[in-house]
């Protein structure tokens, strides 16, 4: 009778399966295992605890491994060693663990970043600016095992102002407070943004559709031109309704206020004359 039952059991359901792969290895978490071997790609393949011994179950991608610069994966885990890494993301496909050990490598980088929130309120000092956003070394922040500090900005976090380029909105060695609102150990830092702590100008722009106010020109594109018509808020006038008009930068213009979208934070701009 019992080897009837069995064989008329079921087959476990690869869905249900796969639904509890998912919830053992939620992202964030910090697993352990022992290098089983490299892939074709230079990935590190892991046999994660406690998984089946049949087969890796974990990959450590390349670009993940460590902080440091390095030519072959070998050069950094032997197969046999005993890592201890973050899972970033589970394969639906195949239920393959991604794993980063980057993210674990610096304990004190670690253990700052887990122990900061959402929300928080940060301060420090910008120590580095470059096109693509400011890195800032917070106050109470360890070393940073690769970037200049653990704070990072993005260009749109700056400043509801427009800007060309960050260094328009701070410089290296300005003190800058700011509100966090990523905690990223995949890239070991803490996003903040100025902007969270900063009035937004819409919402004292008092001039309304039909209005003649006049501003200095902010930029001018091949399409037009934009006016501050508030403190920061800023109106295209398109370059049909200039007529020819050679407009400069810096320039004081008045316009009339054709349409105002809150929503999308656009105002359409026409010359007053």
């Amino acid at each position: 009778m019992p080897r009837l039952a069995a064989m008329t059991e079921p087959a476990p359901d690869p869905l249900e399966l796969l639904r509890e792969r998912l919830a053992a290895f939620p992202d964030g978490e910090v697993r352990t295992g022992t290098v089983a071997g490299f892939g074709e790609r230079g990935d590190v393949l892991v046999q994660l605890d406690g998984d089946d011994p049949q087969a890796p179950t974990g990959t450590i991608p390349r670009h993940l491994l460590t902080w440091a610069a390095f030519e072959d994966p070998g050069e950094v885990v032997s197969i046999g060693q005993r890592i201890t890494a973050e899972v970033s993301g589970v394969d639906e496909r195949t239920g393959e663990v991604a794993l980063s050990a980057r993210a674990c490598e610096d304990e004190a980088l670690y253990r700052y970043l887990r122990r900061t929130r959402r929300g928080d309120v940060v301060t420090g000092t910008v120590a580095a600016v470059h096109n693509f956003g400011v890195f800032v070394r917070l106050d109470g922040e360890p070393a940073h095992p690769a970037y200049p500090g653990t704070g990072f900005i993005r260009v749109p976090d700056l400043t509801w102002s427009r800007i060309d380029h960050p260094g328009d909105a701070v410089r290296p060695g300005q003190r800058v407070t700011g509100e966090v609102v990523i905690i990223d150990t995949y890239q070991g830092e803490v996003v903040v943004s100025l902007k969270a702590l900063q009035e937004d100008p819409w919402d004292r722009l008092i001039a309304g559709t039909g209005d003649v106010v006049a501003g200095p020109v902010t930029k001018v594109v091949p399409f037009g031109v934009f006016v501050r018509v508030g403190e920061a808020a800023e109106g295209l006038v398109h370059e049909s309704d200039l007529d020819g008009q050679v407009v400069s930068e810096g320039q004081e213009l008045a316009v009339r206020i054709v349409e105002i979208d809150r929503v999308l934070r656009r105002i359409r701009l026409a010359p007053a004359g």
